[in-house]
């Protein structure tokens, strides 16, 4: 496994226990959604994973180094493996978009290097393709406070990208967007993880849209996992488990499923999204 977290706890100074002992394996490749209530522990299991947050016990494996002994140069190298992307962009609004792509390449160059913002060509190379690819090229000059927030997002995702990462750690990709720009942004984080194999967990409020692109679901409720699994598998009793007592009928496999007695493939998943 590319990722393996066992026994990941975090308890906070207030004594708030917001994981509780999470074990999880992640191949290389796979894209997981990371789904659960308002503070079940998502948005602090993938920050522990890079320690933005320090976990209180338990370990961290990233093609096994352990992340959770690291210190120092040793632990920024080990981030520079993990690429993040955040609800509210975390964008620097005066620069540009292409400063702020090539802000995921800081970890690479010396400090004089990336104060005057000189970075070496082949990173503004990367960063031009990596903009291509997300749809802003033509975008590159702009200041980050002129974008929409489906573009803001996409800068966001070419900035964790050009790090190279192994794994990406994504923290609800679409909870500020509209219903389609959340399909466009989910459909391309996939796609991009496909093309190069590389692992991602996406903390996700959004059940329906966690279904339609992702093909492992992993359920926390108060800091525990409650559910890992196909995304056929989330029945109306399954989400009751995670969430608590609700309709859940629109979170059903889809009509074609339904139609063809079968669960619904990845594939139909992706298929004529808008």
């Amino acid at each position: 496994m590319m990722l393996e977290v066992t026994g990941l706890t975090k308890r906070y100074p207030t004594g708030d226990l917001a994981l509780k002992g999470v074990d999880l394996t992640v191949a290389a490749g796979e894209v997981i959604a990371l789904i659960g209530p308002s503070g079940a522990g998502k948005s602090t299991f993938i920050r522990c994973i890079n320690r933005l947050v320090e976990p209180t016990s338990g370990r961290v494996r990233l093609n096994g180094e352990d992340i959770t002994r690291l210190k120092g140069r040793a632990l920024r190298r080990a981030r520079r493996r993990m690429g993040m992307i955040f609800q509210e962009y975390a964008l620097v609004e005066r620069l540009t978009v292409m400063e702020n792509v090539l802000s995921g390449r800081l970890g690479y160059v010396g400090f004089w290097r990336s104060w005057w913002r000189r970075f070496p060509p082949e990173d503004v190379a990367k960063a031009y393709d990596l903009l291509g690819r997300v749809g802003l090229a033509e975008f590159y000059d702009k200041r980050a406070d002129e974008l929409s927030g489906g573009q803001r997002q996409r800068v966001g995702i070419a900035r964790a990208l050009v790090q190279d990462p192994e794994l990406l750690l994504v923290d609800e990709p679409t909870a500020s967007l509209d219903p389609k720009t959340s399909r466009q942004i989910m459909r391309l984080i996939c796609e991009l993880c496909r093309e190069r194999q590389l692992a991602a967990i996406i903390n996700i409020h959004d059940v329906v849209l966690a279904q339609m692109f992702v093909a492992r679901i992993v359920g926390l409720r108060d800091g525990e996992v409650v559910y890992d699994g196909r995304p056929e598998g989330l029945t109306p009793e399954v989400l009751t488990r995670i969430y608590g007592e609700e309709d859940w009928t629109a979170a059903a496999p889809s009509a074609r499923a339904q139609a063809r007695g079968g669960p619904e493939t990845d594939e139909e998943r992706l298929e004529g999204l808008v």
